[in-house]
């Protein structure tokens, strides 16, 4: 479990730019990142401990600015202090989508579509000044399922013919006309904020320019949460209807869907190896089930061919039962 102590430098951060009081300790996420509730008297703010050199708060702070400008709900930056990684945020709360969808299954589909309005407006701007999601990226995050899935569950897979199965593939996945891909836009990351319900946005650093799609796959094949396919569909149209786009938009769904799922499957498996994180190895089936979905749909066919031929059906699960 990671030390919530908090660090050493706080105290005399938040001092100097006026704030004291308690410093406790709130959900985190998979990094290195930590996340600490400042409360004094009636105000509270979040401090994001993100500790050089295995964070760097700087896109973090580019990219909510730039949020922030077009209208989107990024959290405000207080203060910030990069040597040492701290940076002082706008408290959202606790209330998230995940939770209020689960809470009321009537309450899910106007949040749902309320994410999806949202992915709507962030494709009518250019996208922000930050690198490409280009295929050198696609494949080195497909390439983490072979890597540590593979070797979990005792797999010698065909890694050359698995590079050439995407290859195939991944030019469904460019588009001519980027958008800022947030690329962690799932309910566990949709604050609801506010009397209004308005959703903000969180996780954003590692936003890349890309693909409107690929927001679509995190949020509606999420991989902490199970979304009704029939929720899937309608959001699929709702976007759709708004935006115009034709069938080969869902060819690019579907791949950067089995893309985003290969990954994630890689990486919930290195959490439980390597950063002693199991819990994650847990959440690997529901990800299986939705790559396995994708790899259903005909522009998936060389990648479906691939596990058909590297990864029985009984060694698809959770990696830290199927270990070897």
């Amino acid at each position: 479990m990671a030390d919530m102590t908090p660090p050493a430098g706080a105290p005399a951060f938040l001092a100097i730019h006026g704030w004291s009081g308690t410093i406790s300790p709130v959900a985190g996420d998979a990094s290195f990142r930590r996340y600490f509730r400042v409360t004094q008297e009636n105000r509270s703010a979040i401090l994001m401990d993100a500790p050089p050199p295995h964070e760097d708060p700087r896109p973090f702070i580019a990219i909510a600015q730039w949020l922030r400008e077009r209208g989107f709900a990024a959290p405000a930056i207080h203060a910030a202090d990069l040597d040492q990684g701290l940076v002082l945020l706008e408290d959202f709360g606790d209330a998230r989508l995940r939770e209020a969808a689960d809470a009321d299954a009537a309450a899910a589909l106007p949040l749902y579509e309320a994410a999806i309005d949202l992915l709507v407006a962030l494709r009518g701007h250019a996208p922000a000044e930050i690198a490409p999601y280009d295929h050198a990226v696609l494949h080195r995050e497909a390439a983490l399922l072979p890597e540590w899935y593979g070797p979990a569950v005792g797999l010698d897979v065909d890694v050359a013919g698995y590079h050439a199965a995407w290859d195939a593939v991944f030019d469904h996945a460019l588009t001519d006309a980027p958008v800022t891909v947030l690329r962690d836009y799932h309910a566990e990351n949709l604050m609801l904020v506010g009397s209004a319900q308005a959703l903000g946005l969180l996780d954003f650093q590692d936003a890349l320019a890309g693909h409107p799609a690929y927001d679509l796959v995190s949020l509606l094949q999420d991989a902490r949460r199970d979304v009704d396919p029939e929720v899937e569909r309608a959001m699929l149209d709702r976007y759709r209807a708004a935006t115009g786009v034709g069938d080969g938009f869902m060819d690019a769904y579907h791949v950067l869907g089995a893309q985003r799922n290969a990954k994630i499957i890689g990486i919930f498996t290195r959490l439980w190896r390597r950063d002693g994180k199991p819990r994650y190895a847990a959440l690997c089936p529901r990800v299986w089930s939705y790559l396995e979905r994708d790899l259903s749909q005909p522009a998936l066919a060389p990648v479906a061919r691939w596990f058909d031929e590297n990864v029985p059906p009984e060694l698809r699960g959770d990696p830290k039962v199927l270990s070897v």
